[in-house]
Order: C-alpha cells, then sequence, then structure tokens
C-alpha cells in the first residue's frame, strides 16, 4: 500500500514539475501572436537619460507600421521631424528638407529597426539574425529582451527591452554603451490626423 502511495507522489511531483515546461512562453509563441496585427497606428512619449544631464531630453508623436516592412515615426515634439522605412529604404524628413538613404549602409541603425519591424510583425527570424532573444512573462503580459549580436551595433547599443499586452507592443527601453538611456512609452490606437501629443515634463530633445 505505501509503495502504490509513494507511486502515485512520484507522477503527481513529476507533473507538477513538468507544468512550467508546457506552460512556458516562448519566442515562437510571441512571434505567431504578434504576427496577427498586420498594421497599427499609436501614439509615444519618450525620455531619453544622457549622462552629464540633470533631466531627461523628452519628445512625443506617432508610430505606425504596416506589414511587412513598413515603419514610420513620426516626432511632433519638440519638433515635426519623420524616419519612414520601407525596405531598404530610409527617408528623413525634417524642417521642409527630406534625405533618403540606402537602409543597409548604416548597420547600426538597420540592427535598431529590424527590432522593432520583427517584433511589429512578429518575424522572429530578423529578430535572431541580429540579436540574442530572450522571451519572459505570458501572453497577457510578456517581456522580450534583446541583445545585439552585430558587434558594430553592440559598439553603440547594450541591450533592448520590449514589452507587450496580447499583440499590442506598449513600451521600449533601450540601454547605451557608455551609460545613456531611453524609455519609450506606447499608446496603442487609432491617431487623429491633428494629434500634437505634449511631452512629459523635462528637457527637448535637441
Amino acid at each position: 500500500m505505501r509503495l502504490d502511495w509513494l507511486c502515485r507522489a512520484c507522477v503527481l511531483a513529476l507533473a507538477f514539475c513538468a507544468v512550467p515546461a508546457w506552460a512556458a512562453f516562448d519566442l515562437p509563441e510571441l512571434m505567431t501572436l504578434l504576427a496577427k496585427q498586420k498594421s497599427g497606428e499609436a501614439r509615444f512619449t519618450e525620455q531619453r537619460f544622457v549622462r552629464g544631464l540633470e533631466g531627461p531630453l523628452d519628445a512625443s508623436g506617432t508610430l505606425s507600421f504596416d506589414a511587412p516592412d513598413k515603419l514610420v515615426r513620426r516626432t511632433l515634439s519638440p519638433r515635426i521631424e519623420t524616419m519612414a522605412v520601407e525596405g531598404n529604404t530610409l527617408t528623413l524628413s525634417r524642417g521642409g528638407r527630406t534625405r533618403t538613404l540606402a537602409l543597409d549602409s548604416m548597420p547600426e541603425l538597420l540592427g535598431l529597426v529590424e527590432a522593432m519591424r520583427g517584433t511589429l510583425t512578429g518575424d522572429g527570424a530578423t529578430l535572431q539574425r541580429y540579436f540574442r532573444s530572450t522571451v519572459s512573462g505570458s501572453a497577457a503580459r510578456w517581456t522580450l529582451d534583446l541583445v545585439p549580436m552585430d558587434s558594430r551595433l553592440a559598439a553603440q547599443v547594450r541591450s533592448m527591452r520590449i514589452n507587450g499586452r496580447a499583440s499590442d507592443v506598449l513600451g521600449l527601453e533601450m540601454e547605451f554603451v557608455g551609460g545613456d538611456r531611453s524609455v519609450m512609452n506606447i499608446t496603442p490606437g487609432a491617431v487623429p490626423a491633428n494629434a500634437a501629443p505634449s511631452s512629459a515634463p523635462g528637457r527637448t530633445t535637441p
């Protein structure tokens, strides 16, 4: 009788220990979840903490993406400027002037763009090409930690942390080599044409 009880206890213990492995939320599951959203709009506020400055540098604006590879960041404060990426083409607009560049001519920026583009579109293969990735949490609330593998990007960016809820990306934190840090909060949803979000208290980005 005692042996039978011990066997049952072992089976239950093994089943209990196996639950975390079965329930683990991993990168493929996260990418599948994110890939369901083919386009999106959001507002953002961003603070960059720079060594030597007392307060953060603030910026705010809008983000939009359309799968598979179009991403637009429009800064509305402290001054209007737009960064649009589609395929390998990067277009920068500021003060009435526009400049177009090939994204792959700037490997450091390419990696940063692919981190956001790959996350928003659920492209795990692209993320793994540029970063070592770790996923924690669950589908209801997840965190994706990225560490650059490209030496040129790693010389500037120490790590990135992206967090979200289900298929929505809600935040992006970046740690730069040298101690600077950037924190972006993202609010998903349709953006009015006349949107002009105000930045949080602090310095404005030059």
